[in-house]
């Protein structure tokens, strides 16, 4: 059974920091580029971090980029999301997702609210 399951969220103040984490169970881990999404109310669901099967690359939304630090441990089967310099914008639900291309293969964790007070 395919899960991912995120934790981590919750309410914090702007400029403050959470790290979400992302633990994933029922597939090989390390063949899935990992992706942290997230969804205001009212907004598209948008790409905030991703990082390829071996985290030797990475990109950023340019939202995000000098605040978010996306990593992964493939030996744990976890991924998370270190996020510093909160600002109210940043408050969604955010997902977790894991993708692999070539097996048209991609699994979505249930989320995790971040709310960030001004």
């Amino acid at each position: 059974q395919v899960q991912l399951v995120e934790s981590g969220g919750g309410l914090v103040q702007s400029g403050g920091s959470l790290r979400l984490s992302c633990a994933a169970s029922g597939f090989t881990f390390s063949h899935y580029h990992m992706t942290w999404y997230r969804q205001a109310p009212g907004k598209k669901r948008e790409l905030v971090a991703s990082i390829v099967t071996d985290g030797s690359m990475t990109n950023y939304a340019d939202s995000v980029k000098g605040r978010c630090t996306i990593s992964r441990d493939n030996a744990k089967n976890m991924v998370y999301l270190q996020m510093n310099s909160l600002k109210p914008d940043d408050t969604a639900v955010y997902y977790c997702n894991a993708d692999q291309p070539f097996l048209s293969s991609t699994y979505w964790g249930q989320g995790t609210q971040v709310t960030v007070s001004s």
